[in-house]
């Protein structure tokens, strides 16, 4: 190209905007293309192709009931090319109403463009579909994300299908609703497959609680909250900590992207107390914990939370050599114990009942004749100071 030539310069960008409107025309009907909104009317919706052609979509497409639309100009899209007439080039992001002729639906199906029906009654095996001027059949099977025995709570909704066969110039028209709620799906995970990562912290709320653990919604993928991981206590109900709705903080501690499971935790949130326990809870320290757990070796005594010790059955036993653990100590008991103990590598703490401060204090008070003031005489303590 000669620069210094203003002439073939101005007939080389000529050259390059036909051969790019050339490109866009030869788009073929059902491809998909992924393009931005130049501009907004009170009907259509302008979209950039190349150079400076244009593409139309029908506003009604994007808008809601009370005829908002919830794109604006600037914003891409994807949408799925219908036709050039006239010199203007027409999409849909998916087939409806009166664009919904055989010629269409047929063109639909062959390039697995949506198509938008209403869910008209039931009949044998599944639901009559209208799409347009056409009739459909959806099986029980391929509507909605999962069966469900309300089939009356489909009836006369407007519903987004894939035609999954086209036979008898229009007749015979199988869809699916489900293949469509699949694919949406398939596209969310891929999304989030670029922003969700293991140790990151997001917000979820609560869909469902079982047993062993609660169900979390987090960007519209579900998202498991076992119940070992809710905090550092040991949780016994799960539905006296948890409820429905709950918008909870967690960190996101393994992700299975080919099973899609998302596993969370708010416990890791939480700070370690093994960090700094045998600062804490030195040797031969007495400390006031509650029984939280009693086994045939022991009794487990929490000290905070999820800083647990065990009391040796053998600390515990009455007469015999036999006795119950049980009849030793019971759940919930508040329990005095001193430390013998501590392993904060291995998370151990060996534990032995012993008398609480309260008591030595008492003893010590006893024993040293200091009665507070009074003059009651105390012979054991007399006798004991006799002795030293």
């Amino acid at each position: 190209m000669n620069q210094d030539d203003p002439g073939e310069t101005a007939d080389d960008f000529a050259s390059l905007y036909e051969n790019s409107f050339t490109k866009m025309n030869k788009l073929k009907p059902g491809q998909l293309v992924e393009t931005q909104i130049v501009s907004i009317s009170k009907d259509c919706i302008f979209l950039q192709l190349s150079g400076k052609s244009e593409g139309v979509l029908d506003r009604a497409e994007l808008a809601d009931q009370d005829g908002n639309i919830s794109v604006k100009e600037g914003d891409t899209i994807k949408a799925y090319f219908l036709e050039s007439k006239n010199g203007e080039m027409t999409f849909t992001t998916k087939i409806s109403g009166d664009k919904a002729g055989s010629s269409l639906l047929e063109n639909a199906y062959q390039n697995k463009i949506p198509v938008e029906g209403v869910v008209e009654k039931e009949i044998k095996g599944g639901f009559e579909i209208k799409i347009g001027t056409s009739r459909a059949f959806c099986p029980f099977s391929q509507m909605g994300a999962r069966r469900t025995e309300d089939t009356a709570a489909y009836i006369g909704k407007k519903l987004t299908f894939k035609i999954q066969e086209y036979k008898g110039n229009g007749r015979d028209i199988l869809v699916s609703n489900r293949a469509i709620l699949e694919d949406e799906r398939a596209a969310q995970l891929e999304s989030l497959k670029k922003t969700l990562k293991e140790k990151m912290v997001v917000k979820g709320r609560i869909t469902s609680i079982q047993d062993f653990g609660a169900f979390v919604d987090i960007g519209g993928v579900q998202a498991l909250l076992p119940v070992s991981e809710i905090g550092r206590d040991r949780v016994e109900d799960i539905r006296s900590v948890l409820s429905v709705d709950q918008e909870i903080e967690a960190s996101i501690i393994k992700i299975d992207w080919k099973a899609e499971r998302i596993s969370l935790s708010m416990k890791s949130l939480l700070s370690d107390p093994w960090v700094k326990a045998t600062e804490k809870y030195p040797k031969n320290s007495k400390h006031t914990g509650k029984v939280v757990r009693i086994t045939e070796f022991g009794a487990f005594v929490s000290l905070e939370p999820g800083l647990d010790g065990l009391v040796h059955v053998s600390e515990l036993r009455g007469e015999g050599k036999y006795g119950d653990t049980r009849n030793e100590v019971k759940l919930g008991q508040s329990l005095t114990v001193l430390i013998q103990d501590i392993d904060a590598l291995r998370k151990r703490i060996s534990l032995k009942p012993t008398s609480s401060l309260e008591e030595d204090e008492t003893t010590r008070k006893y024993l040293s004749g200091d009665d507070g003031g009074t003059d009651t005489y105390n012979p054991f303590a007399a006798l004991l100071g006799k002795k030293k």
